[in-house]
């Protein structure tokens, strides 16, 4: 039994459908905990409410069938029911654009293509853009310094006094270092809003029940003479 419940996890259902974020949404995520970025979620927040949906699979609340009526409308009043549309400024950005219809689609397969989420979305998406332009940036400067050191005796000895090279290496590489900075920056910006937005393992699986309903499980029965 064990060994069937090591590849039968509590919620497995549901983490398969949540589980594409992982990989589509948050690289760096995953690379925080490879490092050994073991915070638990209530350290930095509290845990939010369960959905009506979470409650209902659970079948562990207390509340009234109309209780569980009104939470799920005051929930669906949280969504405007209109879908996302992409801003004028994103859309004419090539990256940009790729980025928020990737995004779309991963949200419609969640049933989150809402408006509500149309703001953030957008900013993310011109967010990724300007960290990739940065990145190319970065990696044209790093290519000319390389390619200075790799002419360094010929430059030295044809074309500039060595307090000359000295001060354009120094140039390219604070100017390297700058880039490196916005790079950095904005990848945090873009972690921030994966974690409120669903877009990590972390914000996705928080409301997934921890254990699953015994009574529903055919081989727990059978295990326990039922």
């Amino acid at each position: 039994m064990e060994a069937w419940m090591q590849e039968h996890p509590p919620g497995v259902k549901i983490a398969k459908k949540l589980s594409f974020l992982y990989t589509d949404c948050c690289p760096l995520f995953k690379k925080n905990s490879q490092n050994g970025d073991s915070r638990k979620e209530g350290d930095s927040m509290a845990r939010p409410p369960k959905p009506a949906a979470v409650i209902e699979y659970e079948k562990k609340s207390h509340r009234t069938k109309a209780e569980m009526e009104k939470r799920k409308e005051e929930e669906e009043k949280l969504l405007t029911g209109q879908e996302m549309k992409e801003r004028k400024e994103v859309k004419g950005n090539k990256v940009a654009h790729k980025e928020f219809l990737r995004l779309r689609k991963l949200f419609r397969a969640i049933e989150k293509d809402d408006a509500l989420y149309e703001p953030v979305m957008n900013r993310y998406a011109m967010i990724q853009a300007e960290c990739r332009d940065f990145e190319e940036k970065r990696e044209l400067f790093y290519k000319n310094m390389q390619e200075l050191r790799e002419k360094q005796e010929r430059l030295l000895e044809e074309e500039m006094t060595l307090k000359e090279y000295f001060r354009l290496e120094n140039e390219l590489a604070r100017r390297l270092i700058n880039l490196d900075q916005q790079v950095q920056a904005k990848r945090k910006m873009l972690l921030e809003i994966e974690k409120e937005n669903v877009m990590t393992i972390a914000s996705a699986l928080r409301n997934i029940p921890k254990k699953v309903d015994e009574g529903e499980d055919p081989i727990v029965r059978i295990l326990k003479g039922g």
